[in-house]
């Protein structure tokens, strides 16, 4: 007997997705969202179907991302941010409770939520990871939520 497996289908034509994205070091944010709309569009993904939320930082992209979420609106949320390291430790402390606050969220939802915030040491790093193509976290970011969502759609189906 055969084994059942179940990955993403694609092209993801009628997927509904949210980008949260944070507004500080928008140098960097404005970057990982055309990633991630570019991910998107190469999956199929029509315009129409696409909300960003722009949100202040990285901080409050967890409570943006739930309440997307829970509209029902929505069958996945690519959330970007940007968090570079400075003298104290407050980077860490941010980057916890956001991907805490992630983790929270789509368990409660039960809406993917893609995790597509960077966490550098530097404006360097940053930007090396929110060049063009499909190497940009964001990118990166959304084809993980489009994939989830497939996969969490065929789950639902059994």
């Amino acid at each position: 007997m055969p084994v059942r497996t179940i990955e993403a289908r694609l092209p993801a034509s009628g997927l509904r997705v949210a980008i949260v994205v944070s507004k500080y070091h928008d140098f960097i944010t404005d970057r990982l969202q055309a990633g991630a709309v570019a991910a998107l569009t190469a999956a199929g993904v029509g315009a129409d179907c696409v909300t960003v939320v722009r949100v202040p930082g990285s901080f409050e992209v967890p409570a943006a991302a739930r309440h997307a979420a829970e509209g029902g609106q929505f069958d996945a949320i690519v959330c970007l941010g940007c968090l570079i390291k400075g003298e104290t430790p407050h980077m860490e402390f941010i980057a916890s409770a956001v991907a805490h606050g992630l983790t929270a969220a789509a368990a409660a939802t039960r809406v993917p939520m893609a995790f597509g915030v960077l966490t550098t040491n530097s404006i360097e790093e940053a930007l090396a990871r929110a060049g063009e193509g499909p190497d940009n976290k964001g990118w990166e970011a959304a084809t993980a939520a489009v994939e989830m969502a497939s996969v969490i759609a065929q789950l639902r189906k059994l």
